[in-house]
């Protein structure tokens, strides 16, 4: 559980420091805010720390895949708490197996944090260009499924629920 602590320490300090990057108000009246955002630095990249984040986010995967079932939900509870850490840190993106894999553990890691519907707009999204990429969607699909939280947190479905949703049906079914 020592290396669970640490792994927490470390989401921890992340979080603090994108924190205020992840909470700076935007201002919805100047017509070129959505242009600003797209175009500015990417929050780890203006914190300093984009390196130090997605290697972490790497060793909570990998303790979200391997770990027991208690593990990954201590996991998923970090990761609730710990939200500027969750809405800046991603791993780049790659047209893989592995890739796509990687980004299910993530969203089954955040267990629908922060708003079910925004996960279930980016499994869409990332189930087609999987698909456009001629990756197997569907057995990815079923195993990160079996790590998935069973709890509807939202009352939309659990994230093990929309993910065998999901897999049941093309184009990635979700509604």
């Amino acid at each position: 559980m020592g290396e669970l602590a640490e792994l927490a320490e470390w989401v921890a300090l992340i979080d603090a420091c994108v924190e205020p990057v992840a909470r700076r108000p935007v201002d919805l009246t100047d017509p070129d805010w959505v242009r600003k955002m797209r175009e500015g630095p990417h929050p780890l990249d203006e914190a300093g720390i984009r390196p130090e984040a997605e290697a972490v986010l790497r060793d909570v995967l990998t303790r979200y895949e391997e770990d027991d079932d208690d593990v990954r939900a201590a996991l998923r509870a970090l990761l609730e708490r710990c939200r500027s850490f969750t809405w800046a840190t991603t791993l780049p993106a790659e047209p893989t197996p592995q890739g796509f894999r990687q980004r299910l553990l993530q969203m089954s890691a955040e267990d629908q944090v922060p708003d079910p519907r925004d996960m279930m707009l980016t499994l869409h999204d990332l189930c087609g260009q999987a698909r456009d990429a001629g990756v197997g969607i569907r057995p990815l699909l079923l195993e990160v499924a079996g790590l998935s939280s069973d709890v509807d947190k939202y009352g939309m479905g659990s994230t093990r629920h929309i993910l065998l949703r999901a897999a049941g049906r093309e184009p990635c079914g979700l509604w």
